[in-house]
């Protein structure tokens, strides 16, 4: 019967155990960098300090179906999750939230309209808390951004905003608000239809 040939390391076994941390870590180190994300082109520090807060949401909590595509909107952690109707397609985005909780709905709603560079008119309880406020034509200046995604709910939006600072805070008047970037991603990605809760 004829023996297997004894496998011989090119090392000794002292020499791997000595080199073993270090080849350990510097695997992990090339392992991490390889699966980080890419960070996105305008980093925004508020985003940054919010994300910790972010939890995952399974849309199952929420619909019986995906439908064309679903969004939760929570109000707590300030952070917007999509799904595609797939379910193949699960993005997170850091948002604004309404100021108050008298401002706040909550519930089911859908998206019935979109629109690129959208104009912006205050509401009559806007203008009863602010009457020097006035009708804004699309613009820099323009409190809806570059986007905005309108729900079935009157004056609701999902909308972005050139106010950077207000991302990650309590500071709409009822709407949730994304930076311009990410709001242009949403509008791309969220058909008409597609179904929104608010929590």
């Amino acid at each position: 019967m004829s023996q297997r040939p004894k496998f011989q390391l090119p090392f000794s076994r002292r020499s791997f155990l000595l080199a073993a941390p270090a080849v350990l870590l510097q695997a992990r180190t090339a392992f991490a960098q390889e699966a980080e994300p890419p960070a996105p082109a305008e980093p925004p520090e508020t985003a940054a300090r919010n994300i910790s807060s972010f939890s995952r949401q399974d849309w199952r909590n929420h619909f019986d179906a995906l439908g064309v595509a679903t969004i939760v909107a929570d109000t707590t952690s300030r952070a917007l999750h999509y799904w595609s109707g797939d379910g193949s397609d699960y993005r997170v985005y850091p948002t604004s939230v309404p100021m108050s909780e008298e401002l706040t709905k909550r519930g089911y709603t859908k998206i019935v309209r979109k629109r690129v560079g959208p104009d912006w008119t205050p509401t009559p309880s806007m203008l009863e808390r602010d009457p020097s406020l006035t009708y804004m034509a699309p613009g820099p200046d323009n409190p809806l951004g570059s986007h905005a995604m309108y729900l079935e709910w009157p004056a609701y939006l999902i909308h972005g905003t050139h106010d950077t600072r207000k991302i990650g805070r309590r500071s709409s008047n009822g709407c949730i608000g994304l930076y311009n970037q990410m709001i242009a991603e949403l509008f791309e990605i969220s058909p008409v239809g597609t179904q929104v809760r608010i929590i």
